[in-house]
């Protein structure tokens, strides 16, 4: 029997939801797929499919082989990859994940652009603000704009520190007056991003060295663009990346103020697994990042 006839046979039976439409897919009859499905499992001496006359599913055996045998497939075509032409022409499909306000504001327009470089690359891009792990979930690359972590089992390319400053609009200056210190945020009305660990406290570090303030949050929200447009709009003071306010900084409809103070950095990071490392495609794509967003990137020339 070939055993990776049979593993590719068996991956698809599973995707497709069946017989028939994993024969299609492999343009294979389905007494074929269903023979090498049958032999893999006389081979294992155990049931990997349940089958009925309308539906096919995994056993629960089958299931946890399924997720081993379709990493080794993953892993088996990334080499046949690595071995080909690709490394003159990229090529072939590329799965990421990146947050929503990064995704829509920066990132969205420079994967257009490295497509019209590399026009045989297909993207499939995912935006989403939850905790991703490209291995569990099959990315071939993460977008991360956070805090550093520790993530021993991926690849971890850091492409630039992102900053954050405190803002305002002119018109709540006009209103409320300047802040000399930090400590005076307390009494002015604040907008604050709802899922910093520090809670209603923003970590600043200055001249006195490093502090926490606690500030006076009237509106909060988990979208730093919400609070861009709030802060726009003269409602409070924000703790903005320049990577989401740096248009309305370069314009004048936002100032930074207390200047002396810094929030800790957060970093875009990209993460991938390591059997992608050698991939033409992720080093292309790793590269042209670096060059589009590395060094001091274009929201953030702006004081």
């Amino acid at each position: 029997m070939d055993k990776f006839a049979a593993l590719k046979a068996f991956s698809q039976v599973v995707e497709a939801g069946g017989f028939a439409a994993a024969a299609r897919e492999m343009k294979l009859s389905r007494s074929q797929v269903n023979k090498l499905v049958i032999g893999l499992e006389d081979q294992l001496g155990v049931q990997l499919l349940n089958r009925t006359t309308r539906s096919v599913s995994a056993t629960p055996a089958g299931k946890a082989f399924y997720e081993r045998a379709s990493t080794i497939l993953d892993d088996l075509a990334e080499a046949e990859a690595c071995l080909m032409d690709e490394q003159d022409e990229p090529q072939g499909e590329l799965r990421i994940n990146a947050p929503m306000s990064f995704g829509t504001m920066h990132l969205g327009r420079a994967l257009a652009d490295f497509m019209s470089l590399h026009p045989k690359i297909r993207i499939e891009l995912t935006l989403s603000d939850r905790f991703v792990d490209p291995v569990v979930e099959g990315f071939d690359m993460t977008v991360r704009i956070a805090e550093p972590r520790e993530a021993p089992s991926l690849i971890d390319h850091q492409i630039i520190e992102a900053r954050r400053v405190i803002c305002v609009s002119p018109e709540f200056l006009k209103q409320h007056g300047e802040p000399q210190s930090p400590r005076a945020l307390s009494g002015m009305p604040c907008l604050h991003y709802g899922h910093l660990s520090s809670g209603n406290q923003w970590r600043l570090a200055g001249p006195e060295g490093d502090m926490l303030v606690k500030v006076q949050c009237i509106f909060s929200a988990n979208n730093a663009e919400v609070l861009r447009d709030a802060a726009v709009k003269g409602l409070g003071v924000a703790l903005l990346p320049t990577f989401i306010a740096g248009a309305e900084l370069q314009e004048g409809r936002l100032v930074t103020i207390l200047s002396d103070y810094k929030a800790p950095n957060i970093f875009i990071t990209l993460l991938y697994p390591p059997n992608r490392h050698l991939s033409p495609r992720i080093r292309a794509l790793v590269a042209f990042l670096y060059e589009r967003f590395g060094d001091r990137p274009y929201w953030d020339l702006v004081e």
